[in-house]
């Protein structure tokens, strides 16, 4: 273990990281705002790209007849349709020998980054519809949108307030002011079973901290009580108007710091200022209910009526989904295995639970999923899904383009490397509802319930290849005081 072993943090990540990039790279750059014109001048003009490099290049290049066939075909039409493979979409089938007994339609999330609630949502819609015998039921995404970035807009200002001390250039802060409040979050930020691994990059969740905070503060409410607005559907215009206001907050915050004001007097302020920010979220997706009357019929036409109830008391009482019994497991392979990891700053309620992530190999994911696929109980997964699949099949595969035979170029970084070298993260979440075993009880491929409504794949539903299950040694991993990785840690990336 050498020197830098300790009970609690066997190697930090920046140690291991510092490991990675030393091993497959030289040196970085570092500029110094003291650097000299003549420095700066010299190194401007070291290596420059040549006539004779370029002319080089442009012979090699058509010396080849098959990157000319490729400049043909692929000046012409989208790169990846040109080099999707036919075998592997061909071979991708949409049959599974074990599927959820029930599956609600396909959601759409539109044009929007809602997908961590969508999925979130479509977990615990399972529930109501096997408990009324519904043929299909769907929660409001949007009621939880509502309060998502009402919350994320007071999270950005409480951080502000802690941060006012530090230089605007702080890449923490600047970190912070790049997106106060984006569209994405995880299952921790509103209910939790992660799995990232590339198409590879999968979080498994049973539920997301940031999800669960928002169901155990304000509860659930069907589409019905709460439905989408033209904001919530298309949120870019409104995202734009919060986040332009929260910035000038943040001026008005530091500026008010920098001349001697305290905690007390900047909270007073921060009050008012999210006053506005509650008006503007209000017009654009509307005043979310207190209480509210739910009424439908089961598969065999019997009428089921709630009336007067809270979205608290439907979310414990109609819903009874064990939110806060769930469990975020990640595969990191830059950072030790069986340790509980956070993210700094990373969160959309003040005051709330914390993000915590078990840091586990990827075999032992699979097992949990295909044990909770076993036992009818669906998973929510964040994975990376713009690089390796294809819209219209609802394929998700590493193996779906060949780039190689289009392009000449092989892709072969590991996945520590894609993380560290910012190729990869989480970019979408979505539900396991199915798996292909072979004979030998191994995973093949897995069926997910996406959140782009019911056009692509098999009405809406994907295949992508290859807690209460959790092993004893991965809750008691809980236990542990969590490594903090910085807030611009791709493990802080949201769906």
């Amino acid at each position: 273990m050498g020197a830098r072993h300790s009970t609690l943090r066997p190697t930090t990540p920046i140690e291991k990281q510092r490991d990675l990039l030393s091993q497959h790279s030289p040196p970085p750059y570092v500029y110094s705002p003291t650097t000299s014109s003549e420095e700066a001048q010299s190194r401007a003009q070291h290596g420059p790209l040549t006539d004779a490099s370029v002319e080089r290049f442009r012979r090699e290049f058509r010396s080849d007849s098959k990157n000319l066939l490729a400049l043909n075909a692929i000046t012409r039409a989208d790169p990846a349709s040109v080099c999707m493979s036919r075998d592997t979409s061909v071979h991708d089938l949409h049959v599974f020998n074990i599927k959820l007994e029930v599956e609600g339609r396909a959601t759409n999330q539109k044009a929007s980054g809602r997908c961590w609630l969508f999925a979130g949502t479509n977990v615990l819609r399972l529930r109501v519809m096997n408990k009324y015998k519904l043929e299909d039921f769907e929660l409001s995404q949007p009621y939880l949108f509502f309060w998502d970035k009402l919350e994320k807009a007071n999270f950005f200002l409480e951080n502000m307030i802690d941060l006012a001390d530090r230089d605007i250039n702080d890449r923490v802060l600047n970190y912070l002011l790049s997106n106060p409040v984006n569209d994405g979050g995880q299952w921790d930020m509103s209910c939790s079973y992660i799995w990232y691994t590339y198409a590879h990059a999968l979080r498994i969740h049973s539920t997301p901290i940031q999800f669960v905070n928002l169901v155990t503060k304000y509860g659930l409410v069907p589409k019905s009580a709460y439905p989408e607005s033209f904001s919530s559907s298309a949120s870019s215009r409104l995202n734009w108007l919060v986040t332009v206001k929260l910035r000038e907050f943040a001026t008005q915050l530091r500026a008010l710091y920098a001349a001697g004001a305290g905690g007390p007097h900047l909270r007073a302020q921060k009050e008012a200022m999210m006053a506005e920010i509650y008006r503007v979220i209000v017009i654009a997706l509307g005043e979310p209910p207190k209480s509210f009357d739910w009424a439908t019929r089961d598969k065999n036409g019997k009428y089921i009526e709630v009336k007067a109830v809270t979205p608290k008391r439907f979310a414990e009482e109609v819903v009874g989904y064990p939110i806060t019994e769930t469990l975020s497991l990640i595969n990191d392979p830059r950072n030790d295995y069986s340790r509980l990891y956070t993210v700094d700053r990373l969160g959309n309620v003040a005051g709330g639970n914390p993000v915590r992530y078990v840091n586990t190999d990827v075999g032992g994911m699979k097992k949990l999923a295909l044990a909770a696929l076993r036992a009818g109980k669906p998973v929510w997964f964040g994975a990376d899904v713009g690089k390796f699949s294809d819209r219209a099949s609802g394929i998700l595969d590493t193996k779906l383009y060949d780039y190689e035979l289009g392009f000449g170029v092989t892709l072969g970084m590991s996945k520590a490397q894609r993380l560290l070298y910012g190729e990869s993260l989480m970019t979408h979440a979505m539900v396991f509802s199915g798996v292909h075993v072979d004979e030998d009880g191994r995973p093949v491929r897995w069926r997910v319930e996406n959140s782009w409504g019911e056009e692509g794949g098999e009405k809406g539903y994907w295949v992508v290849l290859e807690k209460r299950d959790v092993t004893k040694e991965l809750v008691k991993v809980l236990e542990q005081e969590p490594i903090v990785l910085p807030a611009y840690d791709p493990m802080g990336a949201l769906a």
